[in-house]
């Protein structure tokens, strides 16, 4: 899952998806809203850093998954638009996906640079 797509997951209020949300997404809501409110400032520093390592472990695949999904709407003649909106994402990320380029500006391959004129 794209960085901007979790971070919409964890703040649905932001996104106008509260509403839509699903029940496992709404169970790793509250596991973050639990180890958010962890008291001890070092216990709740080793539970992010547990959740981070995992997430970035995991990112790969979820992006895979979700391209995955999305390729499959393609190839069944789904609009841009109606993916978006199925997706609770916007049209551009649904694009970015398609390529392969995730949909967050960190997740695009970058460019190698020209070789310096000798």
């Amino acid at each position: 899952m794209p960085w901007h797509t979790l971070r919409q997951v964890a703040r649905p209020e932001r996104t106008g998806m509260a509403d839509d949300i699903t029940e496992e997404a709404r169970q790793v809501i509250d596991a973050l809203k639990h180890v958010e409110a962890i008291d001890d400032p070092v216990e709740r520093a080793v539970a992010i850093s547990q959740v981070l390592k995992d997430y970035k472990d995991r990112a790969p695949k979820l992006r895979d998954m979700q391209r995955e999904a999305v390729l499959l709407l393609r190839a069944q003649e789904v609009s841009y638009r109606k993916i978006a909106d199925r997706l609770g994402i916007s049209l551009g990320a649904v694009q970015n996906i398609e390529r392969g380029h995730g949909s967050a500006w960190g997740t695009k391959p970058r460019k190698k640079p020209a070789p310096d004129p000798e």
